[in-house]
């Protein structure tokens, strides 16, 4: 080899440029999602904490023994859990139930009905609250956690619906075909088969549509009226005061318990998302 060769300066060519270019994006993404998290983190164990992100001068845990009450943390994260629980229950079982035609039989009117659910999911949940407010208050649904769960299962029901479709069509028919030989009906074929081999897509949906009740805060907001029975979305409003003042450690140290069941509930189950469908070897030619 020559020594000109040797000396040869490499030149960056357009596809590590790319890469380098995506990554400085990437990074300066996680920093910005990352910088909330951090001050969060550092404000809970912080008594004097403010909007600035910095090292507490006295680390205390004194924030989360003033927010761990009944009236504060206690109460609204049982209702939250309740709420949003049974409403994530009632949303996972319509949504195998009509995803489960929709996968399986081909008509006329499927396509535009699943053109219509996915646009049902663009709707604006505010569009709708003022009449179903008044829905509410004329059958006597309003101030009442099942009233409340039936909503917010409704609202979440459109995106679970096609999440669910989506999983339910990598389930191959032939194994359906073969239940339907030993016997089994329909709704077994659904119970015992396709829903165990769908392990990763009921876990996505369990997921997605908890996080997003879980969240919710107008929805509650609208629909309940009792102060015993508001979720934690909604109670985070009493660390805001009426001019302004808020109590950052305090509301800080409520948001990282606040979090805590979400992240338990991914931590739960989260090792199947991996698993893929659980077919193994059963199907073969």
């Amino acid at each position: 080899m020559s020594l000109p060769s040797l000396l040869r300066v490499p030149v960056l060519r357009r596809p590590t440029r790319a890469r380098i270019a995506a990554s400085a994006a990437l990074l300066v993404a996680a920093v910005a999602f990352a910088l909330p998290l951090v001050w969060l983190v550092l404000s809970s164990i912080d008594s004097q904490a403010d909007l600035r992100v910095k090292l507490p001068s006295s680390p205390s845990f004194g924030n989360f023994s003033a927010v761990l009450t009944d009236e504060i943390t206690f109460t609204p994260m049982l209702n939250s859990l309740v709420l949003c629980g049974s409403a994530t229950l009632l949303t996972v079982v319509c949504a195998a139930l009509a995803a489960y035609p929709l996968s399986r039989y081909r008509g006329r009117f499927s396509r535009p009905y699943l053109l219509t659910i996915l646009f049902s999911t663009c709707l604006p949940i505010t569009a709708v609250m003022v009449p179903v407010y008044g829905l509410f208050v004329q059958v006597n649904l309003i101030d009442t956690m099942s009233g409340t769960a039936l909503f917010l299962a409704a609202s979440q029901l459109p995106f679970a619906i096609w999440l669910m479709k989506n999983f339910m069509d990598g389930v191959p028919l032939v194994l359906e075909e073969a239940a339907w030989t030993d016997g089994a009906s329909g709704l077994q074929t659904l119970v015992r088969v396709v829903l165990p081999l769908m392990g990763p897509g009921l876990t996505v949906v369990t997921i997605y549509s908890f996080i997003m009740m879980w969240g919710n805060f107008f929805v509650p907001f609208m629909l309940l009226l009792t102060p015993d029975q508001l979720p934690a979305s909604v109670s985070i409003f009493t660390f805001f005061g009426n001019r302004g003042q808020v109590i950052y450690g305090q509301l800080a140290a409520f948001s990282m318990l606040y979090s805590v069941p979400v992240i338990l509930l991914y931590a739960l189950i989260a090792r199947r998302l991996g698993g893929g469908f659980a077919l193994g070897g059963a199907v073969k030619g």
